[in-house]
């Protein structure tokens, strides 16, 4: 563009830019001009009508605001070390008449920051009452609250199961033990870092437990453990009695341990080396200031399984070796003598052998044998031997049954009363 005279008036070779810098950082503002000759280049803060610069000299008395040129047509706003209330229009102009300017806007983001006035510290409250946790943040643009667990575990919200919800409030309607546990609030706008703070939830309720068996069984001499578990809140004072109702203190005899998580308790109690005395009942008890609770394991006796192993293995033993005694009783008792009919020299004598399995065996003289009517001796007496010899194995394996089954029903009876006892 020409004046009147000739000369070249002065324009702007490109518009200021919109600059979006993070607070904390340095940012540099450009404005270039064309033919400046002898006029005068000036940056004005639009919002307050503040003069930062004339020229080559800085008017502002804020030391963050500087300039910087690299020749007549280069000139450079510098604000150092920006703050959220440099935001705002910035103006580049020429002491033209009518006066030219370009403006552009500065925009400073702020990473989130959680504020403690109008957040949580930390809340203690009964199980079954409403709980709300609260937490405000600061930052531009304006951060999102995210509520989590801190170890990342799902919640129950408005009786669905959930892993995060978006809210400053986080409301927990009838909360319950399961609720229990730090939280974290994590503030978050999309300019790093996001920030997040713990908020722990604590609630109370007196102690219940569990057992996991109510019966154990033990013989004289056999180490046992019972186990008790114990849920609390404020932690309880958790400890054994014995059959006797004395508080258990561990040592030689007795073994006690516990193991805590959170308002879980894990408790073992072992019984070394168990006697006739230490047969009972056994009381978990737990206590803490809004209750107190127990729970009981009876400990049975039971017969010792290497000692009723010998008491059989010695029954069968003895039924065994009085069997030859038995088999040679009833061995004399086939053997008879035969007398002969008339004058014959015969002899007819029966012996049972074990060899021949039961069968007869006849001997005879040399001699004329009697001439009046049949004999059915051998015939008559076979039968009965083999009637006897069968008799007597069904004898033999029948006793040995009956011992056995005697036994171990005296066992089994005995086993049953020391239940009832």
């Amino acid at each position: 563009m020409c004046t009147s005279f000739g000369m070249m008036t002065p324009s702007f070779a490109e518009n200021v830019p919109n600059i979006t810098v993070v607070a904390g950082k340095d940012v540099v503002l450009p404005c270039i001009v064309d033919n400046l000759e002898h006029f005068k280049v000036a940056w004005v803060r639009v919002d307050t009508q503040t003069i930062l610069t004339i020229h080559t000299k800085v008017i502002s008395r804020n030391p963050r605001v500087g300039l910087a040129q690299s020749s007549k047509r280069h000139w450079y706003l510098r604000l150092k070390n920006v703050e959220p209330g440099d935001r705002g229009y910035y103006m580049c102009q020429i002491n033209t008449d009518p006066m030219e300017n370009r403006k552009g806007y500065l925009e400073v983001l702020v990473p989130p920051n959680i504020v403690d006035s109008g957040t949580t510290d930390g809340v203690v409250a009964r199980e079954g009452s409403n709980v709300s946790l609260s937490c405000r943040a600061t930052g531009h643009p304006e951060p999102n609250i995210t509520w989590k667990r801190e170890d990342g575990s799902e919640f129950i919200h408005n009786g669905i199961s959930v892993s995060a919800i978006e809210s400053e409030v986080l409301q927990l309607t009838k909360a319950s033990r399961l609720h229990m546990g730090p939280y974290l609030c994590i503030a978050s706008n999309g300019v790093p870092p996001s920030v997040s703070q713990r908020i722990p939830l604590k609630i109370q309720f007196p102690p219940m437990l569990w057992i996991p068996n109510q019966q154990e069984l033990a013989y004289n001499g056999q180490d046992v453990v019972l186990v008790c578990h114990i849920e609390a809140y404020p932690k309880s004072i958790n400890y054994w009695t014995t059959a006797k109702g004395d508080m258990i203190i561990s040592g030689d005899k007795y073994e006690a341990v516990s193991s805590d998580d959170s308002y879980r308790v894990y408790m073992r109690l072992k019984i070394r080396s168990v006697g006739l005395d230490d047969y009972g009942a056994y009381k978990c008890v737990a206590k803490n200031s809004l209750g107190e609770t127990d729970g009981t394991i009876k400990l049975y006796e039971i017969p010792n399984p290497h000692t009723t192993v010998g008491m059989i293995t010695n029954v069968v033993n003895r039924q065994t070796s009085t069997e030859p005694s038995i088999r040679h009783a009833k061995k004399k008792e086939r053997k008879r003598a035969r007398p002969n009919k008339g004058n014959s020299p015969a002899i007819q004598n029966e012996v049972t052998d074990d060899n021949n399995h039961g069968d007869v065996v006849e001997d005879e003289a040399p001699g004329p044998h009697p001439t009046y009517g049949p004999t059915y001796y051998g015939t008559i007496d076979s039968r009965e031997h083999s009637s006897s010899s069968t008799s007597l194995t069904i004898q033999r394996h029948s006793s040995k049954d009956v011992i056995c089954c005697a036994v171990v029903c005296f066992l089994f009876r005995q086993f049953i009363a020391s239940f009832s006892a």
